[in-house]
């Protein structure tokens, strides 16, 4: 069973950066493929980009295209994602999962072992 602890979140201003990282325990981290998703007050869990075992493959929502990178770094048990240009509609709790069944999906259904999430709060 793999455990995922979220860090990295906090408060910048539209237009900035900030790095989140997702920290993994448990089983061989290599052996899954992962994502992130966001969750905003009153609205669903959306997924935003997802990375193959290896990090050779990644897919990315449309609103995290051109602006954020996910990366991983199996050495270290470690998967990232990079938010470049925020605005504040990035505003959100941030979760890192296990990807079930690889990439190819997007619904939340399909992934697993959630972290507790970071808080990410883009101010104007």
């Amino acid at each position: 069973q793999v455990q995922l602890v979220e860090s990295g979140g906090g408060l910048v201003q539209a237009g900035g950066s900030l790095r989140l990282s997702c920290t993994a325990s448990g089983s061989t981290f290599s052996d899954y493929a992962m994502g992130w998703f966001r969750q905003a007050p009153g609205k669903e869990r959306e997924f935003v980009a997802a990375i193959s075992r290896r990090g050779g493959s990644t897919s990315y929502a449309d609103s995290a295209k051109g602006r954020f990178i996910i990366s991983r770094s199996n050495a270290l048990n470690k998967m990232y994602l990079q938010l470049n240009s925020v605005k504040p509609e990035d505003t959100a709790v941030y979760y890192c999962a296990i990807a079930q069944f690889g990439l190819g999906t997007s619904s939340p259904v399909d992934f697993n072992s959630w972290g507790q999430g970071t808080q990410v709060t883009v101010s104007s």
